[in-house]
């Protein structure tokens, strides 16, 4: 009689399940911005799910419109579309949701973005949701910045971009510099480099940047940024993945990912 001998439990590699706090993501389907840049902070207890949610102003391959049309902004979180997608992520074994885009908050101000987390949240199977602006207002109130220089991405018009400055304003933020940032429009032609330059020659009279949009490559500049600038260095989804920690009870320091990430001792 042969006996069989189970693997002991040291033979086991890591399967990808041993997280501790789940996040569902709901982005643009043609955005892989979030994504990328949301696993690449997230501390090892936490992972990232993904559900895609249709943009008609992106095309194949990641390109952006010069400029995005502001219709398409708008009806990205009218019910029901943007409502389904909550539910049908909210089906898998999570513990918390966020909304990886900016420029819709921007539309409808603050007012509006708290009522939107507020109806979302009832799709939700009773666990937190929350948005990138709602995430930033919360930083901005826990890092106490008071002077604002607010970067778009070059897909950001004049209109929208004067949207977001109303936006914080309307928190009781002096916004002392709004734009789009003049690199190329187009999620490819945004590099570390060139954003790094054209920052720091804008930032002048903040106490804090904030870097909008969650579909811009922003976070691998934070820790040089603050370093130069001496002030904090906010980014899309740098403060969505801080808030979902909050929200989650996860506040574990990050290194190179700004002063927002470093404000608590490792667990």
């Amino acid at each position: 009689m042969t006996t069989q001998i189970s693997p002991s439990p040291g033979r086991w590699v890591d399967d990808g399940w041993n997280t501790t706090v789940r996040m569902g993501v709901v982005v643009p389907h043609a955005d892989v911005g979030p994504e990328n840049e949301l696993r690449a902070m997230a501390p090892d207890h936490l992972s990232v799910h993904a559900g895609r949610l249709h943009f008609s102003a992106m095309r194949a391959g990641g390109e952006m419109d010069p400029t995005i049309p502001h219709d398409p902004v708008r009806a990205f979180t009218e019910p029901p579309h943007l409502d389904n997608c909550v539910e049908q992520l909210a089906q898998a074994p999570l513990d918390v949701i966020g909304c990886a885009f900016t420029s819709s908050a921007y539309k409808h101000g603050p007012r509006g973005e708290h009522a939107l987390a507020a109806r979302l949240a009832e799709h939700a199977r009773g666990m937190p949701v929350t948005t990138t602006c709602l995430a930033a207002e919360q930083a901005i109130r826990a890092l106490g910045v008071d002077r604002l220089a607010l970067v778009n991405p070059p897909w950001f018009d004049e209109e929208l971009s004067a949207a977001g400055a109303a936006y914080f304003t309307a928190l009781g933020v002096d916004v002392v510099h709004h734009g789009a940032c003049g690199l190329r429009s187009g999620q490819p032609h945004i590099t570390p480099p060139a954003l790094y330059d054209w920052i720091r020659s804008i930032a002048g009279g903040a106490s804090a940047v904030f870097v909008a949009g969650n579909g811009m490559r922003a976070v691998g500049i934070i820790s040089a940024l603050e370093d130069r600038l001496g002030i904090p260095v906010l980014t899309a989804n740098q403060v969505l993945l801080w808030h979902v920690m909050e929200l989650t009870g996860t506040t574990v320091s990050r290194p190179g990912y700004g002063k927002l990430m470093n404000m608590y001792p490792s667990t």
